[in-house]
């Protein structure tokens, strides 16, 4: 199975049922999606795929043959990755940082799709993520710094 991931096509030995985080994290090496819940409830395992926000932790590897995936690794590769990232700094947004690559992956695509959605729009994209921290005003003001800018 190949999979490209950043940019660059990857031949995957792992079994074709093994969750993409996995193979992320322990086949490639790509530490910056996280294992949370392991249920899909938290978010800190999302990834681009396609340009769309996609949870990693339960779905196997073989659906994403021939798609392209984006990991927070790849993402400043991208004008609107760059600009989110660059305001969750700005802004503080992250306390323990768990949590700050789905964050950082959901608004990505958010405003990929959607440059100047309204707050009740934002907050539905953030929704499957979880930050036990508390620093969703913050991620806010992050995701409101993106847009202006």
């Amino acid at each position: 199975m190949r999979l490209k991931i950043n940019g660059i096509q990857h031949d995957i030995r792992s079994d074709p049922d093994t969750p993409l985080i996995y193979v992320l994290r322990d086949e490639l090496k790509l530490k910056g999606t996280k294992l949370g819940c392991g249920l899909e409830q938290c978010g800190a395992c999302a990834v681009l795929v396609d340009g769309k926000a996609v949870l990693s932790c339960v779905t196997p590897v073989e659906v994403f043959d021939g798609q392209e995936i984006t990991t927070i690794e790849g993402i400043s590769e991208t004008e609107v990755g760059k600009r989110v990232q660059q305001a969750f700094i700005a802004q503080t947004a992250a306390q323990c940082g768990y949590c700050t690559s789905g964050l950082v992956v959901a608004a990505t695509a958010l405003l990929s799709k959607s440059p100047k959605p309204d707050e009740a729009t934002t907050k539905a994209a953030l929704t499957p993520h979880l930050c036990r921290c508390g620093s969703h005003p913050r991620v806010l003001r992050a995701i409101k710094e993106a847009i202006a800018e």
